[in-house]
């Protein structure tokens, strides 16, 4: 097993290339680059100085020298693979570039970022694990009676309803309506002067809707995935022979069920992790949360291709190394798995 995980971790090096590659062409053929952006704001700038003058001319455009120069500083001058090796030699070194909209170092602005996407994606997880699993095992005991009929009400209702949508309803209800809850961002204004304890306590009271948000998309899928695979297990001839020799039933489930029922939700915890942490820039943008997936999305609209890559780069490693967390758990959970 430790040849294969090794193997896994090799293959990182050539995916990782191939899925960056790919992008970075991309954002090199789409129109509307950033010198695009520029020239369209340098005539909306001459044409407005020219209307407030009452001059009729719009005036001057960039030269071919001056477009020339842009596109060396942005590396538009040399072909793909060139760029590319330049970006991935940088990258090596922890150089990520700089922000074509904000002018500042790329991992800057995520390492800004990166506390608010840990902190709602681990919280998320943990708050969606704890619902789903218990639930799960409930509805599977008490199935097709009041207790499974009841949440199954709620279970359908997450899974068909957008977490943005429950969002914009929550921030609608307890921060516009009754006003129990901040209308967005992830701390207050006096945090810096408030001791440790309150600190916490601010943060807990900013992301009480924003975290229901994120919790209402995905608790839904894992618990119907947790009562199936439980009552799978329980109609197993294992389990009902173990229940027949006088175990207690209790202890079929907890001691026998339960641990082979835990396995799909462990085949992608990794992928889970990574697309939480890669935030909903939706979600974020209701409740104003300088998250990363606000910051990612805001990239793409305005171009900014160093930030797009910067956060690309980070998403695809933790995915990859997401899907080897992913086996390792399944192993961990099934001794039947043998990876070779």
């Amino acid at each position: 097993m430790t040849s294969y995980f090794i193997r896994r971790l090799l293959l990182i090096v050539p995916t990782f290339i191939g899925i960056t590659l790919l992008i970075f062409a991309i954002t090199r053929a789409v129109p509307g680059g950033p010198i695009e952006r520029l020239i369209q704001q340098q005539s909306m700038a001459a044409s407005e100085a020219a209307s407030a003058s009452s001059d009729t001319t719009s005036g001057s455009s960039l030269s071919d020298q001056q477009l020339d120069e842009l596109r060396a500083y942005y590396g538009f001058d040399k072909p793909v693979l060139i760029s590319y090796g330049i970006w991935l030699s940088k990258l090596v070194q922890f150089d990520l570039g700089i922000s074509t909209r904000y002018h500042e170092p790329v991992w800057h602005l995520i390492r800004d970022r990166l506390p608010v996407s840990l902190f709602y994606a681990f919280a998320t997880l943990i708050i969606t694990y704890g619902i789903c699993i218990p639930l799960g095992i409930i509805k599977a005991i008490k199935h097709q009676t009041v207790i499974d009929n009841t949440s199954s009400i709620l279970v359908f209702i997450g899974y068909a309803v957008p977490g943005y949508v429950v969002g914009i309803s929550l921030i609608t209800l307890f921060a516009s309506h009754w006003d129990v809850f901040p209308l967005g961002g992830f701390s207050s204004d006096d945090y810096d002067s408030l001791s440790l304890g309150n600190k916490i306590l601010d943060i807990l009271y900013h992301a009480v809707l924003p975290l229901a948000a994120y919790v209402a998309g995905s608790f839904a899928q894992l618990t119907l995935i947790v009562k199936n695979t439980l009552m799978d297990n329980l109609a197993a001839d294992y389990v009902r022979t173990a229940v027949a020799k006088g175990l207690d039933y209790k202890q079929a489930i907890f001691g026998h069920a339960l641990r082979n029922s835990l396995i799909p939700l462990a085949t992608g915890f990794g992928s889970s992790l990574t697309a939480v942490l890669g935030g909903s820039f939706l979600i974020e943008a209701i409740f104003n949360i300088d998250g990363m997936g606000l910051l990612g999305y805001e990239s793409v609209l305005e171009r900014d291709y160093p930030v797009v890559m910067g956060i690309l780069a980070i998403s695809a490693l933790l995915f990859l190394l997401g899907n080897i967390l992913s086996d390792f758990f399944v192993a961990l959970a099934d001794p039947r798995v043998k990876f070779e």
